[in-house]
């Protein structure tokens, strides 16, 4: 044998026993608490280490609390706690296994003792590990510093119908994006309706994709029978991955954190507004990060250079436009997640409103002071949407999804960052329209004005005291694109919804050959409230959302389950034509408007909105309308027969 090769032999011998013999003389863990084990190459891929595979030094290693970086040969010890998240921090030049359904392999997650009894299962009661071994994998050439991540938010299917609707949605779209092993695919929580059991058909599915599947734990993903915060994601831990954990692509540090607190308790209801914690006879739940993993992040975060992007990835928003009032749907210690990312380049991407929000640095709201100590944001806040849209209701569309109009007018999506360094761009794609659509545009008119009110007014009656049919519906709405002289001076408004506009984003509006006009974003981020009324509604959604044509068939067969279009938990929606949701549409963060010039000629025209965004990308709709002296018949007259 050549004295190179022999020397190589020896050495790779030396590291898998110094592996195998751990970091001290102490192999037992009952005689020291503690556990400890190897992070090794796994060179023939198999998920299990052999003579000739070595260790890999400076990989984070945790139990839930404390990081460590293994050593030369590829060792770590740690603590041995009774509840938590063994696992490694995926390193940029390495891959982590994937499971059949391309869900990254990590982590062993231990309870002493296991789960009390929960519907689906929890944690087993198992003996305590005393050696877990972790296998890495060597990334593609060149794919260390550009990549994307598709990021899924609220796919939240109830049932296997709502699966096919997501594959035959979100799952063709993901499709498009050609991703690969290099790539990601992120879900920020719900990734299920309350039904553990239906997590691994729709992760196959996403599997198709072909990118790793990371998964967020949210609040439908929990086990709701669990009697204390500590046990409520016990079956997603067991099911999934942990609740909290953080893998690295490129030079970004992507950090999964778990801030719904569910049963919320005394802890909670300490701040305003969250007496419901421990008032309430129903259990709730409350944003918040635990104090465990926020300490886990502060020792995580030391072990991270500055220049790093850092990630965020959580169910429930820090902050959000929408909740803006809402002391539950954010997260209360959100000043001290920021405290900890101070001077770092970071990013927050959430789920859970099934909206659409691109907040930027130095934006902000009133009520986020009040409700979580937030002024001015230090970092941009991206909410993804929902893949689901606004939980799979509304009118079918041709290929027989629901069409599923967000809050604040944006159709359902997937969300996607690429990355190059640290740097990235953000695009949302619609799974419902083609993928280079980016905006609605439609005009505000009195007649609409009207007619929002009078059907808002309508919603906002208790059920039991209202006519269960709808006072108007969209055949009682006027052409939107033709409008009077006197509907002029009362005040029509182009405008523009930007699905993922920001306060970077410029609009400008051509009509016919004449210059360039801006159009003014409705809400400033200053510190403002949301506006209010049907002026500050986005006309092309709205007018889905409070008159859908159907929201199930009816039939003969006999079965009651098929009279209805079940949504939720099973919930019927009775298939009587009818508004989506509970409140009319009247607030939007990403909303721009125009007031067309009182005296526009009568005739038709042409308004071009163009809209560019924070990264100079456009993109152009137009419209085509008239201006009249009054109003034609709409329908047929019969005159003349």
């Amino acid at each position: 044998m050549r004295r190179d090769a022999l020397i190589g032999s020896l050495l790779a011998l030396y590291l898998l026993t110094a592996c195998a013999q751990g970091p001290d003389s102490k192999p037992e863990l009952a005689q020291d608490g503690t556990v400890h084990g190897c992070v090794y190459h796994d060179l023939d891929g198999d998920g299990a280490r052999d003579p000739d595979e070595p260790g890999v030094a400076g990989v984070r290693v945790s139990n839930g609390l404390d990081v460590v970086l293994t050593d030369r040969q590829g060792r770590y010890r740690l603590p041995l706690r009774d509840d938590m998240n063994l696992g490694i921090v995926q390193p940029a030049a390495w891959r982590v296994p994937l499971d059949a359904r391309g869900v990254p392999q990590f982590f062993l997650n231990y309870r002493a003792g296991g789960s009390p009894p929960l519907r689906y299962g929890g944690l087993p009661d198992r003996s305590a590990p005393e050696r877990v071994d972790f296998a890495l994998l060597p990334r593609s050439e060149g794919a260390a510093e550009r990549f994307r991540c598709v990021i899924v938010g609220d796919s939240q299917t109830y049932s296997n119908d709502e699966i096919a609707y997501f594959r035959d949605s979100a799952v063709r779209r993901l499709l498009d994006y050609e991703l690969d092993e290099d790539d990601c695919v992120i879900y920020v929580g719900d990734v299920v309706g309350d039904d553990l059991d239906l997590l691994d058909r729709l992760l196959a599915l996403g599997s198709t994709a072909g990118a790793p599947q990371w998964l967020v734990h949210g609040n439908h993903d929990m086990d709701l029978d669990a009697w204390h915060p500590e046990h409520s994601a016990d079956s997603w831990r067991a099911r999934a991955m942990p609740d909290y954990y953080a893998f690295e692509m490129g030079q970004v540090l992507f950090v999964a954190l778990n801030n719904v607190v569910f049963p919320c308790g005394e802890a909670d209801a300490a701040m305003d507004g969250r007496r419901f914690c421990v008032d309430d006879q129903r259990p709730r739940y409350n944003g918040r990060l635990p104090d465990t993993q926020l300490t886990w992040l502060a020792n995580l975060l030391e072990t991270v250079p500055k220049d790093r992007r850092v990630v965020l990835l959580h169910h429930i928003p820090l902050v959000s436009f929408s909740d803006a009032d809402s002391p539950v749907h954010q997260t209360d210690n959100t000043p001290a997640i920021h405290a900890l990312l101070e001077g770092r380049p970071a990013l927050s991407v959430a789920g859970h409103t099934h909206t659409v929000e691109n907040l930027a640095p130095g934006e902000w709201f009133e009520g986020w002071p009040q409700h979580t100590g937030v002024g001015p944001l230090p970092f941009r806040h991206l909410i993804a949407g929902a893949a689901a849209g606004s939980w799979w209701m509304g009118d079918l569309e041709l290929d027989g999804v629901p069409m599923a109009i967000q809050h604040m007018g944006s159709p359902r999506g997937l969300l996607s960052l690429e990355f190059d360094g640290i740097d990235f761009v953000e695009t949302y794609h619609s799974t419902s329209h083609g993928a280079d659509r980016a905006q609605w545009v439609a005009f505000n008119t009195p007649d609409f004005r009207a007619w929002h009110a009078e059907i808002s007014a309508w919603m906002n009656t208790p059920a039991g005291q209202r006519d269960p049919v709808p006072p108007r519906s969209i055949n009682d709405l006027n052409d939107l694109n033709m409008f009077t002289v006197e509907d002029l001076g009362e005040g029509v408004y182009l405008t523009a919804n930007v699905w993922l506009g920001s306060a970077e984003t410029r609009v400008v509006a051509r009509i016919n050959d004449g210059p360039d006009l801006p159009l003014l974003r409705t809400q400033s981020g200053q510190g403002e409230a949301p506006k209010l009324g049907a002026e500050f509604a986005d006309p092309f959604a709205t007018r889905r959302l409070l008159s859908m044509s159907r929201q199930a068939l009816v039939s003969r067969s006999g079965d009651e389950r098929a009279q209805a279009y079940e949504a939720f938990q099973g919930a019927a929606i009775h298939p009587v034509p009818g508004p989506q949701g509970r409140t009319a549409p009247d607030s939007n963060q990403h909303l721009w408007r125009l007031r067309l010039p009182d005296d526009l000629p009568l005739g038709i025209h042409v308004a071009e909105v163009t809209s560019t965004d924070r990264h100079g990308r456009r993109h152009r709709d137009r419209l085509v309308f008239e201006v009249v002296e009054q109003r034609p018949p709409r329908r047929w007259t019969g005159e003349g027969w």
